[in-house]
């Protein structure tokens, strides 16, 4: 299980999938059910230098991504960055599996907007737990927009093909973050009660016993306490509250600092290392930004313009 195996080209994944040669050498589509993938490869860690779309409709494998391990379900997309670990276990293996795949190397976007936007699909973090769970008729979308982007592949190569190729994968990706808004929005009522829990535990963790003892609340341990992924909760908590999680930490912290500067006499730099900031400075910036005024402005009542 600690085999690691990499796979660096478009080329090196068709040879593990016994998917002959590729059409192109930095992406690919593949029909998941006429793949067929080496048991030399399965119960190892494999690692890809590609992004990695995949919709499977139906599947008895198991698969394991970012320490959980779970079947594939009936319309369900999942994406994974580069340098991201799957195990495909052995003993789970069989090849009923129906749905498609894109992967692309990210030679292929290098000098285009789209490699600009990359970090804006945030679900390319996202945990294997969190897919996108599609209706039809999203599902008839992305795959419209697949079956362009295999045409293209199929077709003669000409000045225009890379392009036509590079927007059809953007769009793709625009659709997808579209659909996990939906899904976001039709979660509402479990997600109030998740924010709740969620605030209430920051709310605690803003306490000055608590910050003393276990340093200022950090992304990581936020998420790792809410059992998703930082990206996923950041995207979930935009969505409900219009901010993100680093967002959320520093307004706790500033509404916190508020109520000392208004029921204390700590100055300001006690207040900011009470509170987990190591350089005063910045607390004083990241307060004005947040309240339009400088910490000792605010505590005697001084409101800017």
């Amino acid at each position: 299980m600690n085999d690691i195996i990499k796979l660096e080209t478009i080329t090196d994944l068709h040879k593990a999938i016994n998917f002959g040669k590729p059409k192109h050498p930095l992406l690919t589509v593949v029909d998941l059910s006429k793949a067929d993938f080496n048991k030399d490869y399965l119960s190892k860690r494999v690692v890809t230098s590609f992004y990695s779309v995949f919709l499977k409709d139906s599947c008895s494998n198991r698969v394991i991504y970012g320490g959980t391990t779970l079947d594939f379900e009936e319309g369900t997309m999942r994406y994974i960055a580069p340098n991201q670990s799957i195990i495909i276990e052995k003993e789970e293996i069989d090849f009923e599996t129906k749905g498609w795949a894109l992967f692309f190397h990210p030679d292929l976007i290098v000098g285009n907007q789209l490699q600009k936007k990359m970090d804006s699909y945030s679900f390319f973090s996202y945990d294997i737990t969190e897919a996108l769970h599609i209706s039809d008729k999203e599902r008839s979308i992305l795959e419209r927009i697949i079956a362009e982007i295999d045409n293209e592949l199929s077709s003669n190569i000409d000045e225009f093909s890379q392009e036509l190729i590079i927007t059809n994968i953007e769009l793709l990706l625009n659709y997808s973050k579209r659909f996990y808004g939906r899904q976001f929005i039709t979660r509402k009522n479990f997600n109030k009660s998740f924010i709740d829990d969620f605030n209430s535990f920051l709310n605690s963790r803003v306490d000055l016993d608590s910050i003393k003892k276990f340093g200022a609340p950090t992304t990581k341990e936020l998420a790792d306490k809410m059992a998703l992924s930082q990206n996923y909760l950041s995207d979930l908590l935009k969505k409900e509250s219009g901010k993100t999680l680093k967002e959320s930490i520093n307004l706790a912290l500033i509404n916190k600092a508020k109520e000392l500067l208004a029921t204390s006499n700590k100055t300001v730099n006690e207040i900011s290392y009470d509170l987990g900031f190591e350089y005063p400075e910045y607390f004083s910036k990241l307060f004005k930004k947040k309240t339009g005024v400088p910490p000792k402005d605010f505590r005697f009542g001084i409101v800017s313009e």
